[in-house]
């Protein structure tokens, strides 16, 4: 349809311009015994010519009218003949080349759809030269990859999940039927498997709370405010204060104010599973060292903690769920406190960075994007400042040379 209204609109401009370029001419010759050359004569001018032209000129011009309208016609007739049959070859020529092109898109959807979850693992893989469909099919492949991806976390997550809800499950079990069994069964043996019980209840309810929280994580920040990763660890770090003085462990603490937007509760989880995860897996007489501040226009929060020596190639391992490395199913934890850290920070499009110290324990640095605010009449009060990690793992904390002695550090 295109190709045929492009022709008659070709036709049409044709017919105009041949129309416009021939109708003002006539051409006439003389049968003097001088003969003139033959010319082309205006009709304007047909009066200047002497009188026994002027019939003459008359007649040949209404020939050369009925002339020229015959051969426009056979012109438009013969014009439209051939755009008929260009239609028709145009049309076949069109389903032959569309074919031709639309058959890699018809065999990479016919691939599509018998892909699913049990072959994901399938990839179009097309051939051929670097052009618009390659790139789409590479495109698919990238897709398909990042799904196989996803689902394969999946799948082990869900079975780690109820691996972990499994053995609370048989162990509460294994309690009821030995009170039912146990035919000699005292009141201080009952109290003694309700306590385990509860206890074991309070692990299953942990568990659940760190698995909604993960999965609520995972799904984005649904609602943002201002905040300040400084008054969030004060809090946090005020709540963790009797456990960490319960295993006499020492706080180097450097809190400075680092400015973002986000979802409170799930930033204040992020502090909480850091200095969780410093506390718990940490040595006697150990240290916990936590900062805040603003470091090449990001807003961080590291915590690091002296622990036991983390081989560097198991420090990725150490973000995914379920993942322990020495620590046994037993001790409390399930293994989801850095994973939900992970999940928090990529919601929040902040950059986590972990390293193992050498002499031993874990440095976790979450750099969030800074929120932009401004600055009261008498500008920041707070102090231009450079944070860096020592060699050994620790903070260290540059001010300007006025604001040194103000700075705020606690230990």
């Amino acid at each position: 349809m295109l190709f045929i209204a492009s022709g008659a609109v070709l036709l049409v401009i044709t017919y105009l311009l041949v129309t416009s370029s021939t109708s003002n001419f006539v051409s006439i010759q003389t049968t003097s015994t001088n003969p003139q050359p033959t010319g082309e004569i205006r009709p304007d001018r047909f009066s200047r010519l002497p009188r026994r032209l002027d019939d003459r000129a008359r007649e040949l011009r209404d020939q050369a009218v009925r002339q020229h309208e015959a051969q426009m016609h056979d012109q438009l007739v013969q014009s439209g003949i051939a755009l008929a049959i260009m239609a028709v070859i145009s049309i076949v020529l069109g389903w032959v080349v569309a074919g031709r092109v639309l058959r890699p898109l018809r065999t990479m959807t016919s691939s599509i759809r018998q892909i699913s979850a049990h072959n994901v693992h399938e990839r179009l893989a097309v051939g051929g030269p670097p052009d618009e469909l390659k790139d789409l099919a590479e495109s698919v492949d990238g897709l398909l990859g990042r799904l196989e991806t996803a689902l394969d976390s999946h799948k082990r997550f869900v079975s780690n999940a109820a691996h972990e809800l499994r053995t609370p499950l048989t162990l509460e079990h294994a309690l009821l039927e030995e009170s039912l069994i146990d035919r000699h069964a005292t009141l201080e043996s009952f109290r003694s498997n309700f306590e385990r019980l509860l206890a074991i209840s309070k692990q299953q309810g942990c568990l659940l709370e760190s698995l909604l929280t993960l999965s609520s994580s995972e799904r984005g920040v649904e609602r943002s405010e201002p905040l300040n990763l400084s008054e969030i660890t004060d809090r946090v770090l005020l709540t963790f204060r009797p456990e960490i003085d319960r295993r006499g462990l020492g706080v180097e603490a450097t809190i400075e104010p680092a400015p973002i937007a986000g979802d409170s509760a799930l930033v204040e989880r992020l502090v909480a599973n850091l200095l969780d995860n410093a506390t718990n897996y940490n040595v006697p007489g150990g240290r916990v060292e936590i900062l805040t501040g603003i470091t090449a226009g990001r807003a961080v929060v590291a915590v690091a903690n002296t622990g036991p020596d983390i081989p560097p190639e198991q420090v990725d391992r150490l973000f995914e769920p379920f993942q322990r490395l020495r620590r046994t199913a037993g001790d409390g934890h399930h293994g989801l406190g850095l994973s939900i850290v992970r999940a928090i920070a990529n919601a929040h499009g902040a950059t986590l960075t972990a390293h193992t110290r050498p002499d031993g324990g874990l440095l976790v640095e979450a750099a969030f994007p800074l929120r932009a605010h401004r600055p009261g009449r008498h500008g920041s009060r707070n102090p231009v400042r450079a944070t860096a990690a020592r060699e050994d793992g620790s903070f260290l904390v540059r001010f300007p040379e006025e604001h040194e002695a103000g700075a705020r550090t606690s230990r």
